[in-house]
């Protein structure tokens, strides 16, 4: 008796699926100057003040608050600069010329700046209509020793100046998931070769190589298998130590779709197959020995879309991220869309700012196999199973494309 087939899962059944494939990888210890993009895999606390001393905001002069009246005349007894603090006390009746940055001296309490002075010699005039701020930084105004900068979190060039502030010479970061992704079929060749009349060029591995390079993993491209279990096997077995094997075409049940069973032949548990998403049905993920296998469908289009879906995710969740579906925001559509069937269908489209908020305008062709459509699409226009016919205007949901 023939069984029916398996149910498809839905997109998010199968990120959830997908994530528990995957953990934290653990973490690696750098240098701060090689710090940027990768992520922060615990707290790190500041070992000093900043300030570590309460500093002048603006260039003037520093002086006791009770003395910088308009019309009064301070003696000038010193200066300080960054890097260099005035060593002597600032008492009544005197100021000292003062740059940002700089200590204040003790006895100095405020900065009358240099707008709001006017020097004579070894002594200012405070000019009527001084503002009356003070214009200090007081000691740890910015954090106090201690303070941390939490973790996990990807390191933006602003988090990184904040731990050189904070002392850290070194930092505790993810170690990079190592994915590597096998590219098959008789029917694609390398960039620069020369394909037969019969064959075109491989694509799919150097787009997803690059997703997964700007997700901060290190990617490594395996020769091409051929459409034998033969030419699968000897690639497998150049995985290594990867984290994450990831291949391109060949995952679904036809008579040359050889993955999924020289895999399972060579240990893979399988723990599903097929995805109601379009592009991308023939989505098949399990565990091959100690790391997890995707297998993505071999269409260039379907591959990028589940490769931002599925792929990024779990290589953001190796690196210690919670590695979310990418969330869906409102639009209105600029031009009328038909009826949706029962896969989850990531349309690509652009969309603009408009008056009323995002505009979405899906593209008119939608084939899973043109790459310059899904170049020319900033977005993936998100149409639910069974979505009816929708006018121009109506609200849908988007995602920004990878």
């Amino acid at each position: 008796m023939t069984r029916p087939p398996a149910p498809m899962l839905s997109v998010a059944d199968a990120h959830a699926r997908i994530l528990a494939l995957v953990a934290p990888l653990g973490e690696e210890e750098i240098p701060l100057a090689e710090a940027g993009g990768r992520v922060l895999a615990r707290p790190v606390a500041a070992s000093r003040d900043q300030p570590p001393f309460a500093a002048s905001a603006m260039d003037g002069y520093a002086v006791r608050d009770a003395d910088a009246v308009p019309g009064a005349r301070l003696r000038v007894i010193g200066a300080a600069q960054a890097g260099a603090a005035f060593s002597g006390v600032v008492g009544p009746g005197e100021a000292a010329r003062i740059f940002t940055g700089a200590p204040m001296p003790p006895g100095a309490d405020a900065v009358v700046i240099q707008e709001d002075a006017e020097r004579e010699g070894d002594t200012i005039l405070v000019r009527p209509g001084r503002d009356g701020a003070r214009h200090v930084r007081p000691a740890a105004a910015d954090f106090a020793a201690g303070t941390t900068i939490s973790a996990p979190r990807r390191l933006r060039p602003a988090d990184v100046a904040l731990l050189a502030a904070m002392n850290a010479a070194r930092v505790p970061v993810a170690r990079r998931p190592v994915v590597a992704i096998i590219p098959t079929g008789d029917e694609i060749v390398a960039p620069g070769g020369v394909p037969g009349p019969d064959q075109i060029v491989a694509s799919n591995n150097y787009g997803l190589k690059a997703m997964v390079e700007a997700a901060g993993g290190e990617a490594r491209l395996l020769p091409i298998a051929r459409d034998t279990p033969e030419s699968l096997a000897a690639v497998l077995a150049l995985t290594g130590d990867a984290d994450l094997v990831v291949t391109l075409g060949g995952a679904s049940v036809g008579d040359f779709d050889i993955v999924q069973k020289t895999a399972i032949a060579h240990g893979l548990a399988l723990d599903f197959h097929k995805v109601a998403i379009r592009p991308g049905k023939p989505l098949m993920a399990g565990r091959l020995g100690a790391r997890a296998m995707i297998g993505l469908p071999g269409n260039p289009v379907s591959a990028l879309v589940c490769g931002q879906l599925f792929v990024l995710p779990a290589v953001e969740r190796m690196l210690g991220l919670p590695g979310d579906l990418p969330t869906a925001l409102p639009a209105r559509l600029a031009e009328a869309v038909g009826p949706n069937g029962p896969r989850t269908h990531y349309m690509r489209a652009r969309v603009e700012a408009g008056p009323a908020g995002w505009s979405c305008t899906p593209f008119v062709r939608q084939d899973s196999a043109l790459l310059s459509v899904l170049a020319a699409a900033n977005a993936l226009l998100v149409r639910p199973p069974d979505a009816p016919s929708q006018p121009a205007g109506d609200k849908v949901e988007f995602i920004w494309a990878a």
